[in-house]
């Protein structure tokens, strides 16, 4: 039995972002009231993983992923079970089963945070939770993804389908940063070069084939320009295929996955990136904190998180992108992005902001 006032968040799994995820929410609770359990349903138990999240404890229930199809009848009972343990307060739950399995919990509110876009096409998952509409309230990542949200549940209240960006500790980022020498020689990227830069995966999500039309566009006027693709996939053959057909191979560096790569973009003259799907873009945030130049599609959360701190293009648009790679893009005011980040998109303002919702849901 737990004394103290718990809160539970209660994870699908850690795999990467989640991992982070799960730590964004969990220093909400720091130097507050309330303690934090995050729970993840799927893993097994990892210390990498349970420092990173923080928090005041973490617990591995150790599930497969194909083990949380159906009705998810054990997994509720390990919640009750936990719940009469520490008698929860409120829980927040990412994605759609953990908020499935944390609605039976028949006394606590639940506020669901939602990643990605289509979560309620399944008109089960729609009915589910319109029939809870008193007790969950449903948080998007992005405005794009709270409007998602809203066109799929005509029936749940507007007023509880809210925004709550995601966010990065900004002091964090900003000690581990490597200067701009030790981020090239680490990367292996020539020191004079002019490097323009996408991070993420080779997916077509991502579509670095339309950043490699328009660089192989921009180069043409670009002295020493090179790109650097950081990032594993399935695509990576094609897109190694289309730098050859464009006549770039040699200007065109895909170093694979780099871990902790926020460490390294200070190595980096322009970051660009051009996804057809995003429903936030948290590499966005981290190259700002870097002070990099900024140029994303104007898709999905991406206009959000730059507001008017970077450039944004139309989808598919290679001419405007090589254009902004090649001259405009230096009129980017490095000092406001990262202002702008500390302000809206840091862990400092979305406890600020987690304090005024869960007020505002006491009234």
């Amino acid at each position: 039995m737990h004394s103290s006032r718990w809160v539970l968040q209660l994870c699908h799994s850690y795999g990467a972002p989640f991992d982070d995820v799960a730590r964004q929410w969990a220093c909400l609770f720091d130097d507050t009231e309330y303690k934090i359990l995050t729970v993840f349903l799927t893993g097994k138990p990892d210390e990498r993983v349970t420092q990173q999240v923080g928090g005041d404890a973490v617990v591995y229930l150790g599930y497969r992923s194909k083990d949380l199809k159906g009705l998810k009848r054990k997994q509720i009972r390990d919640i009750e079970s936990l719940h009469v343990q520490y008698k929860f307060e409120f829980v927040v739950a990412h994605r759609y089963k953990p908020i499935f399995i944390a609605a039976h919990l028949r006394t606590l509110k639940v506020y669901g945070v939602l990643h990605a876009y289509g979560v309620f096409e399944s008109y089960w998952r729609r009915r589910f939770v319109e029939r809870r509409s008193d007790k969950i309230t449903l948080l998007g990542v992005s405005n794009a993804i709270r409007d998602d949200i809203k066109l799929s549940l005509s029936k749940f209240p507007s007023e509880r389908i809210q925004t709550f960006y995601n966010r990065v500790n900004v002091e964090t980022l900003q000690s581990g940063l490597a200067n701009r020498a030790e981020a090239r020689g680490y990367l292996n990227i020539p020191q004079d070069a002019y490097v323009v830069a996408n991070v993420g995966r080779l997916h077509p999500d991502k579509d670095q084939e339309t950043l490699l039309i328009a660089f192989a566009k921009a180069s043409e006027s670009l002295t020493n320009a090179i790109l650097v693709i950081v990032g594993e996939g399935r695509l990576k053959a094609s897109l190694e295929s289309k730098a050859r057909e464009l006549n770039i191979i040699e200007k065109v560096v895909f170093t694979g996955r780099v871990e902790g790569v926020w460490r390294f973009f200070k190595a980096f003259d322009v970051f660009a990136l051009t996804s057809n799907y995003e429903p936030f873009g948290m590499v966005l945030l981290e190259a700002m904190v870097a002070e990099v130049p900024v140029v994303a599609t104007n898709v999905g959360g991406a206009p959000e998180v730059l507001g008017d701190c970077g450039h944004l293009v139309g989808l598919g648009d290679t001419e405007m992108l090589a254009k902004l790679l090649m001259s405009d893009v230096k009129t980017f005011n490095r000092e406001l992005g990262l202002q702008r980040v500390t302000e809206k998109f840091s862990d400092s303002a979305a406890k600020r902001e987690f304090t005024r919702l869960i007020e505002s849901d006491a009234e």
